[in-house]
């Protein structure tokens, strides 16, 4: 069923090739009553005619309305004219014919109506499914957006948290390497000091005369060396303490980043698959709108089909018409017949 629109634009286009054909005001104003009335099924006023026309007076749609119903209520009552037949047979005749055409224009417009009606209703219901499958897209869309950002922000905290463990983890390259340094210090002092002690011992008996007077001497120096030797020990533990205490911290801040990366991992992982299934709901929201759209184009053709239907009505009416036409065809032609032997009768008792 054509929309409001585009019957108005029909109307238009038909309206403009009478205005071609019948330049006469009453002609065309005729016309378009006969376009309204018998090929869309509305009922012609003086003012529709006018915004259509817009030509001559606004007496003039006025005067073609009224000629038109004059001559429509002529055409629904058919007069079958004789002098030999009875005016009782004339009427029945002449109204026999104008309740068939009347009964067959009724029942083609109900039909169409009744179709038009049809053809709308599935329209609108399949303009409705069209909208709710639109707005079921860009919801998933949003969905979609939402899960994406989400994604983002997520492999972000990922990157500065990795950037954190990195961190730490050169921390505690940096203080093992401390570490060796000051072993290899204290394995260098010791073989310094293992050194110290061989020339000691070799030296030992050409001091052995001058021990008295270097004893005092060498306690000083014993003292002062088993001073720096428990300095480097101490410091050795001190720094021993800090790098167990460094890899105490960098292992604790190393399993808690796992744990939160494994936790965000997770969080990725149902992002990513709340990504997928919507991915499949737009899939499947695409899909159910090309369904439509494919039945949409359906229930137009539907309509041309309609329309193909309206003609084939309109080509009974005229059937009917001709039905109508020979009936009277035949009434006349029994009228001739019985006053041909009438007129026998007549002759053949004068004779």
């Amino acid at each position: 069923m054509e929309t409001d629109s585009k019957i108005e634009s029909h109307l238009q286009d038909k309206i403009e090739e009478l205005r071609n054909n019948f330049p006469n005001t009453q002609d065309l104003y005729a016309e378009v009553c006969v376009l309204l009335f018998f090929r869309h099924g509305i009922t012609p006023t003086a003012n529709r005619l006018y915004q259509l026309v817009r030509k001559g007076s606004m007496s003039a749609p006025a005067e073609a309305l009224g000629k038109f119903w004059k001559d429509l209520r002529e055409k629904s009552r058919v007069r079958i004219e004789h002098g030999d037949l009875p005016e009782d047979l004339n009427v029945a005749a002449g109204e026999m014919v104008g309740v068939m055409w009347a009964k067959a224009q009724g029942l083609a417009q109900e039909s169409l109506n009744s179709l038009r009606a049809d053809a709308q209703t599935s329209i609108q219901e399949a303009e409705a499914r069209m909208k709710d499958a639109d707005s079921a897209r860009e919801m998933a869309q949003q969905n979609l957006q939402e899960a994406t950002i989400t994604i983002k922000n997520a492999e972000f905290r990922i990157g500065k948290l990795e950037q954190a463990v990195a961190a730490e983890i050169a921390t505690r390259v940096a203080l093992e390497a401390q570490l060796t340094s000051v072993q290899q210090d204290r394995i260098e002092q010791q073989k310094a000091m293992g050194d110290a002690r061989r020339d000691f011992s070799s030296e030992l008996e050409k001091l052995r005369e001058a021990l008295k007077m270097t004893e005092e001497r060498h306690k000083a120096v014993e003292s002062r060396a088993l001073l720096e030797i428990d300095r480097e020990r101490t410091i050795a533990a001190k720094v021993q303490r800090e790098l167990e205490k460094a890899r105490s911290s960098a292992t604790d801040a190393t399993d808690k980043l796992r744990v939160e990366i494994g936790i965000l991992q997770d969080d990725i992982g149902n992002q990513k698959q709340r990504n997928g299934n919507l991915e499949g709901e737009l899939r499947a929201v695409n899909i159910l709108k090309s369904q439509l759209t494919a039945e949409l184009n359906l229930e137009r053709e539907s309509v041309i089909g309609l329309g193909s239907q309206l003609n084939a009505m309109v080509m009974k009416i005229e059937v009917w018409k001709s039905k109508a036409f020979d009936t009277q065809k035949e009434l006349e032609s029994l009228i001739s017949t019985n006053k041909q032997r009438r007129s026998r009768k007549i002759r053949g008792a004068v004779v």
